[in-house]
């Protein structure tokens, strides 16, 4: 049984052993708007290593986060649809001279978002937040 070669449109077949640089998803439309996978893990690894701890008192729901290096400004604390909690913000992404070289980077850059749906105990209306020392504290 012979293979026969099947084009997805273009002048190259999936089986020409001349096309060496072949991605055989890139003939596909539906890849066109496909996020680029470097800056996706990124955004990732930001959301990701945003730690939040989140402790009821008998007082009050409060939630600490390390973000250390942003200021109050940079973060957005907001509740949704009545009862969701969301804690949100951006690491900017340092300015690279051409003449530096890196050897490691580590610290995560890029947006970052979490999500808390809150109990009925919390009060929604009384949530509060501050920045202190690149911890965030909100308490509702």
């Amino acid at each position: 049984m012979a293979l026969t070669p099947f084009s997805f449109g273009g002048d190259q077949s999936i089986f020409d052993p001349l096309d060496r640089f072949f991605e055989p998803f890139d003939r596909f439309p539906l890849w066109d708007n496909a996020p680029n996978s470097r800056q996706f893990a990124q955004d990732v690894s930001a959301i990701a290593s945003t730690r939040v701890d989140w402790v009821e008192t008998p007082e009050a729901h409060i939630f600490k986060a390390d973000l250390p290096g942003l200021k109050k400004e940079e973060v957005k604390v907001q509740v949704e649809d009545g009862r969701t909690l969301q804690i949100s913000g951006e690491r900017k992404k340092e300015e690279v001279e051409k003449t530096d070289k890196w050897h490691r980077v580590e610290r995560t850059q890029g947006s970052f978002l979490r999500r808390f749906r809150l109990p009925e105990n919390a009060k929604v209306e009384e949530v509060k937040a501050k920045v202190e020392d690149g911890v965030l504290t909100v308490s509702s």
